[in-house]
């Protein structure tokens, strides 16, 4: 039996959305704020005492999960910004999306501005002064 090529195409959204939909199922059980939880801290921080560009992720979807924007927000805002751009780049690599979003897509599928913008964030977010300090999770 050969599968069929085109369903190829709605693989990753598919994987988006199933692990969307556990890491929902796990975050509406399970409070990461919690002393004492089951999900694991940030390994980078733990051994450099640094938050990286991830730290907060767990407890901003936990937020989000929850639907609390301003928590998410506070916890890492680069996440809740990001997600919007990943759909679309989801959508659009399954053939979904219409053909007048197609300069966004190319706005967002560029490699090199996603990496600067998460290394100026992982920058920005361990200065200790106003207002680099609001990128800290908490």
């Amino acid at each position: 039996m050969k599968f069929p090529q085109r369903l190829f195409r709605y693989a990753p959204l598919a994987a988006m959305g199933a692990v969307g939909l556990g890491a929902m199922v796990v975050l509406r059980r399970i409070d990461p704020n919690q002393p004492g939880s089951p999900l694991p801290p940030c390994p980078f921080r733990a051994l450099t005492g640094l938050w990286c560009p991830g730290c907060g992720s767990t407890r901003c979807l936990h937020a989000l999960v929850h639907l609390d924007l301003s928590q998410a927000m506070a916890m890492n805002p680069l996440l809740v910004l990001s997600m919007v751009p990943m759909l679309v780049m989801a959508l659009h690599g399954a053939g979904l999306l219409s053909a007048k979003l197609q300069p966004l897509v190319r706005l967002f599928a560029r490699p090199t501005a996603w990496m600067v913008a998460i290394v100026a964030y992982w920058i920005a977010r361990n200065l200790p002064w106003y207002p680099c300090n609001w990128l800290a999770p908490g």
